[in-house]
């Protein structure tokens, strides 16, 4: 098995996929903030990952697994020494100085990029046949990061996984709260998802020595040939992450959902129906019922609307982007369109304390 230099711009949700990696051997490099840098360089990164049938949770720590990692600031990397990126930030965050530079050489070094945000990059889009992709640039925080990229060369890896930062654990720590799979689209290119299929492989195989016993570990990277299976996760974001925003405080996800689980099936049903219409196959896509289980165990507000009650000026607007394309294809839903409105009045609010 070849082993390959991997980039990840982005060290906190970037972690968790990086973690998996080095299972198989690779060298990761995570591109991050300083204190990052520092943390990760003298330390390493931990992951605390929930085992189902153990009482406390299982703790990786990166010096002890097979592969290297380290960190560096945007400035100090060059795409053309990597086999593989990762997308690992928020979209607000690729027009930040010396990211955005960054972002635009991974952009033209033609290297195979995989994101893992909830907002698909605008080519990742241009790979869906018939969609109007120059409609949907004010979906965007700034649609112009991504003018470069070929849409053969990037693909999307849906962040099904739920993972934070808690407060008391140090800047290198990240704690898994869903174990759920990341999935991930083929590239256009044989050669380049033959590395993601090498990787699924590997991940898939890990035993994980815990003492007492080889355990297998959750959180898989799925790899499909269907470009539509990431897009599952836009009707779990309008159900669940952006209406945790309600005009005065930020409610958890199953409060979001579970409030009024009738109207939540209305906008889930909503959204998968638009993205059948956009070639999705019913199979490509969650059914409502497996994500309203899975939102009984997110009790946390999303870090979208963590971040909007935080004064955030951006975040990620995949509501708008749903409803942009819902408009393309003469679809509307009252639902989204009041969330979409409440995210907007709360951004305006947020800007104008900045200004």
């Amino acid at each position: 098995m070849a082993t390959y230099n991997v980039l990840i711009m982005g060290a906190s949700y970037g972690s968790l996929l990086a973690s998996k990696l080095l299972f198989g051997g690779h060298s990761i490099k995570l591109v991050c903030l300083p204190q990052e840098v520092e943390a990760i360089n003298s330390d390493g990164i931990r992951v605390k990952l929930p085992v189902r049938g153990r009482s406390t949770l299982i703790e990786l720590d990166s010096r002890k697994l097979p592969g290297k990692i380290s960190a560096a600031g945007p400035a100090e990397v060059n795409p053309a020494d990597y086999d593989l990126i990762a997308l690992a930030m928020q979209e607000p965050q690729y027009r930040s100085p010396g990211v955005r530079e960054l972002l635009d050489s991974v952009a033209k070094s033609r290297k195979p990029c995989m994101s893992i945000m909830n907002m698909p990059p605008l080519p990742y889009l241009k790979r869906i046949p018939g969609l109007n992709t120059d409609s949907l640039h004010a979906a965007f925080t700034d649609a112009t990061v991504w003018a470069n990229f070929d849409p053969g060369c990037l693909t999307l890896c849906s962040p099904d996984p739920q993972a934070i930062r808690m407060p008391d654990d140090k800047i290198n720590v990240l704690t898994v709260t869903l174990p759920t799979n990341f999935k991930a689209a083929r590239f256009a290119s044989d050669a380049h998802t033959a590395i993601l299929r090498q990787m699924q492989a590997e991940i898939e195989a890990i035993r994980y020595d815990v003492g007492d016993a080889k355990i297998d570990l959750p959180v898989k990277l799925k790899v499909h040939d269907s470009i539509f299976v990431p897009l599952a996760k836009w009707a779990m974001l309008c159900t669940g992450n952006y209406r945790c925003v309600t005009p005065e405080q930020a409610v958890s996800i199953k409060e979001a959902v579970h409030g009024d689980l009738e109207a939540s099936r209305r906008i889930y049903d909503w959204v998968r129906e638009l993205c059948m219409l956009l070639g999705a196959k019913a199979d490509d896509l969650v059914p409502f019922e497996k994500y309203a289980a899975a939102a009984n165990e997110l009790i946390r507000p999303s870090s979208a609307a963590r971040a909007l009650f935080n004064g955030a000026p951006n975040i990620e607007r995949v509501d708008r982007l749903v409803q942009m394309i819902g408009a393309q294809k003469g679809m509307r839903n009252a639902t989204l369109d009041a969330t979409v409105a409440l995210v907007d009045a709360r951004l305006e609010m947020n800007r104008k304390k900045a200004a």
